[in-house]
């Protein structure tokens, strides 16, 4: 009984409150969503960062097996 309404107090303030968090207006349109600057960089560019980040992801199993198969004498 007293879980139920514990329950329904919760629910009730935490959807009471919602609009009120949520009043204010975000700006729109595209890459506004996003938690970094695509365009407008001042130091590194947005692509080098990321084929920098795809390519260091797919060669490193290469280099590790590289590197292990050259420290066991296998090549």
């Amino acid at each position: 009984m007293l879980a139920r309404q514990g329950l329904r107090t919760v629910a009730r303030r935490g959807f009471s409150t919602s609009p009120v968090a949520r009043g204010g207006h975000l700006p729109e349109g595209p890459y506004s969503n996003l938690p970094f600057k695509v365009h407008g960089r001042k130091y590194v560019p947005y692509w080098v960062l990321h084929w920098g980040f795809f390519v260091v992801g797919v060669g490193a199993p290469f280099g590790i097996a590289y590197f292990q198969l050259k420290k066991s004498g296998s090549i």
